[in-house]
């Protein structure tokens, strides 16, 4: 038998975990260059035990990311021998298949040491804006995307592994910015790792081993009896995805079997991956499937490997949600963000209170301008972009929002000052929340120019997406109505959403994010709801009248009581 802690004891161990990643995650913030890190944080920080097992992750962190590591961290550090690592090792890769499921997601994992003992492992997985290759969705294979790291070493006992970074720099178009991203990853490994170490020396313990097998116990219980409360069943839904113009939409299938305190999924019936970049390799469609059972089943339960022990996933290798090598992924996103939604919708009916409805974040909007400056100085930038938040039972759904992705809106005075684009304008879309009893998000509309004077960059600027909501609307809950759609202007003419988009001195591209959808009948939200969504220009108020059959006074902007009754019969 193993040592045992009290509540209390294992309490203030299991937050001080919790605080050590947050250190590294700080760091994070402090010290890496890209704007994607440092303000849109896309990256996740965590370490498990010596076994490969997670233990504690970041407080902050994405969800595609965390999800993804918890299965492929284990993986790594089974790939090599225990007697393989050594005090000061690191080691680096962006096998997609691996972890996280596109080039772009390099992990950098290091093992820590205790009294010359291997007790545990740090990682952390950044989304490097630039990793060479051809930037755009329509990409054939993964050839195509940018250079593909094995996993290797980069440090030897603390020494530099100076051919891996030389390597890496002659393959990307911005080295100096994706080199000290990748300082930033083992800084924060270095934190994690010293953190650790005092902790154990602090609290007299030799290893983590009985302190994670406690953690990792207590929160499979947890979980374990949240399912158990479900009835057993198994539970359906679908989604249809938009592909590019002339391709039929993509089928995602979804068969949720709650039983016991198990939980099967089962994506057969999934369409079969594709010529371009939507396809999601498995360790990412986990990470998804996961983020929706573990907001439904325990959102406040300490994320650990004992949230993933009660969850199966079943998906058919070769569909769209499985991928084999050499598939295309850089746009995995498009399609891996939808799981999500899917798996709500499929327990909605047995958890009417727990889901939401699909979001105009889904899938985040990523946009990647390059080019080269008027001094031929390559610049490379990524912003995400989130739309409305779907509304749930009791609640409206938050604008602007990146879910499930949990990214943050670059601000636009970061952009300008990382590119040589101007921001015209970013504003909210009013009326772009779906109507219902609550409402969804709304979304945002952004006009990006690029200069006409001496100060321009040299033709062309370079804009690939990665986005969806164009064709299909996100669809309402519970006789809630759909949010507006995305949409996608060059120079007010609808442009390629999955392609490659150049742009020369003097254009101009508009985004809309999409809003999110509505929850309930819009006829049973609450008057003086619609009249402070009328007040605030959220709502106008044609469709105030429209949507809700509420009679707003154009002068005074109040509820006309008497005739808002009529008008609802």
């Amino acid at each position: 038998m193993g040592r045992t802690f009290d509540p209390i004891t294992l309490e203030i161990l299991w937050r001080r975990l919790i605080s050590i990643v947050d250190e590294a995650d700080g760091a994070v913030a402090r010290t890496a260059f890209s704007s994607l890190l440092r303000d849109a944080h896309d990256y996740t920080c965590m370490f498990t035990d010596h076994l490969g097992r997670e233990l504690a992750q970041g407080t902050y962190v994405t969800p595609g990311q965390s999800g993804a590591m918890a299965l492929g961290i284990k993986n790594l550090v089974k790939k090599l021998p225990p007697e393989t690592y050594k005090p000061g090792d690191a080691f680096i890769t962006n096998d997609p298949w691996a972890l996280a499921g596109h080039l772009n997601d390099v992990c950098v994992m290091s093992p820590i040491f205790y009294k010359n003992k291997l007790v545990a492992f740090t990682a952390c997985v950044f989304h490097h804006s630039d990793i060479g290759g051809r930037v755009s969705s329509d990409n054939h294979d993964v050839f195509e995307e940018g250079l593909f790291i094995p996993l290797v070493k980069l440090y030897d006992g603390g020494v530099l592994n100076q051919s891996v970074i030389d390597m890496i720099r002659w393959n990307v178009r911005t080295p100096d910015e994706v080199v000290g991203d990748i300082r930033s990853q083992i800084a924060a490994n270095h934190v994690c790792s010293e953190k650790i170490a005092q902790m154990l020396k602090e609290t007299g313990l030799e290893d983590l081993g009985d302190l994670g097998n406690e953690i990792i116990g207590h929160t499979e219980k947890s979980m374990r009896e949240e399912i158990a409360k479900v009835p057993d069943g198994i539970y359906r839904a679908e989604g249809k995805i938009e592909q590019m113009k002339g391709q039929q939409d993509l089928v995602v299938k979804a068969a949720v079997e709650v039983k016991g305190d198990n939980l099967i999924v089962d994506l057969d019936g999934s369409s079969p991956q594709v010529n371009w970049g939507g396809n999601v390799v498995f360790n990412f469609t986990f990470a998804y499937v996961f983020m929706a059972m573990k907001s439904m089943f325990g959102p406040d339960i300490p994320n650990n490997d004992g949230c993933t022990s009660p969850i199966l996933l079943k998906a058919p290798e070769g569909s769209v949600v499985n991928c084999k090598f050499p598939a295309a992924v850089a746009a995995r996103l498009v399609v891996g963000h939808f799981l999500t939604e899917i798996i709500y919708r499929a327990m909605s009916g047995v958890l009417p209170d727990r889901v939401i409805a699909a979001s105009g974040g889904t899938p985040a909007q990523m946009n990647v301008f390059y080019g080269k400056r008027g001094d031929a100085r390559p610049w490379h930038s990524v912003i995400i972009r989130g739309g409305g938040m779907g509304a749930s039972s009791n609640s409206d759904g938050n604008y602007i929002y990146i879910f499930p992705a949990n990214g943050a809106n670059t601000p636009v005075e970061i952009f300008e000052s990382d590119t040589p684009l101007i921001v015209e304008s970013r504003e909210l879309l009013s009326d772009s929340g779906g109507p219902g009893k609550m409402k969804g998000g709304l979304g945002q509309r952004e006009v990006f120019k690029v200069p006409a004077d001496q100060y321009a960059p040299i033709p062309p600027v370079n804009l690939g997406i990665q986005a969806g909501r164009h064709i299909h609307a996100p669809e309402g809950l519970f006789n809630g109505k759909p949010g507006a759609k995305a949409q996608f202007l060059v120079n007010g003419v609808p442009g390629n959403s999955f392609g490659l988009t150049q742009l020369k001195p003097g254009d101009a591209v508009t985004i809309d994010a999409a809003g999110g959808g509505g929850c309930g009948n819009p006829l049973e939200r609450d008057p003086e709801m619609v009249e402070r969504d009328v007040l605030d220009g959220y709502v106008s108020l044609q469709k105030a009248k429209e949507d809700y059959n509420v009679v707003i006074d154009p002068k005074t902007l109040k509820v006309d009581m008497e005739a808002t009754k009529k008008l609802r019969g």
